[in-house]
């Protein structure tokens, strides 16, 4: 009997969480570091040519950062696999009974979980621990080239919107429409990100862009301070 698959949004955690980050992490960094060279006195070309170069350099330090710490997860996971797998080899009866063990602790009775895990044993054993003692599954497992580009690709299309920005508008409202249209980007980052994930949207929104806020912010006050002291 071939049984319905029902989409869960679980599937989507992988690519979402570095697509979002890697967004939200462009629009941030991108907007904060042009506001910051802006607040200096700076010239709207060097507001413009420190952007292009914070998104180039922030497009690959996003996709290293991800592609490493991803591929950590993964070698552990794989290394835990490979633990399981000898495990069943040396004493595949502790092991039966340790799977017996883990039903039975999630409300079988003893006879029908170790019925349960004999059945799935016999199937995949290795695949039902990990699953079931381990805690790994396909849908969530790490996938370190997905998270890279991922995080590369969205970095940059986030760092876009501020340098576009910062492009076609009159140089003495440059700072003032960078941060404002960051703003919005970044509401409605939150808010979609939300949607797609099944999360109350206005809670999210307001998560991203007070952070947001704070940083170009801070960061304006820094370039301010620095153009001061130049």
């Amino acid at each position: 009997m071939v049984l319905p698959v029902e989409p869960h949004r679980t599937e989507r955690i992988g690519w979402l969480r570095a697509a979002v980050l890697g967004a939200n992490d462009g629009i941030i960094s991108i907007a904060s570091l042009m506001v910051g060279v802006a607040a200096a006195a700076s010239s709207n070309r060097d507001v413009i040519v420190a952007g292009v170069a914070g998104t180039v350099a922030g497009a690959i330090s996003m996709a290293a950062g991800e592609y490493v710490s991803v591929s950590s997860q993964s070698d552990t996971e794989q290394a835990e696999l490979a633990r399981e797998r000898q495990e069943l080899a040396d004493d595949p009866e502790f092991e039966l009974n340790e799977l017996t063990a883990i039903y039975a602790a999630r409300g079988l009775d003893p006879d029908l979980a170790n019925r349960v895990a004999v059945q799935l044993t016999a199937k995949n054993a290795l695949a039902a621990h990990a699953r079931d003692e381990l805690g790994l599954s396909e849908v969530l497992s790490a996938r370190p080239f997905q998270a890279a580009y991922a995080s590369a690709i969205s970095f940059a299309m986030g760092a876009a919107l501020p340098l576009v920005v910062a492009m076609v508008a009159p140089s003495a409202v440059a700072p003032a429409a960078i941060t404002a249209v960051s703003l919005l980007c970044l509401i409605a980052l939150g808010g979609f990100s939300a949607v797609i994930g099944g999360a109350p949207p206005a809670r999210a929104a307001f998560r991203v862009a007070f952070w947001g806020a704070l940083a170009m912010g801070l960061t304006a006050g820094a370039g301010w301070m620095f153009g001061l002291a130049v």
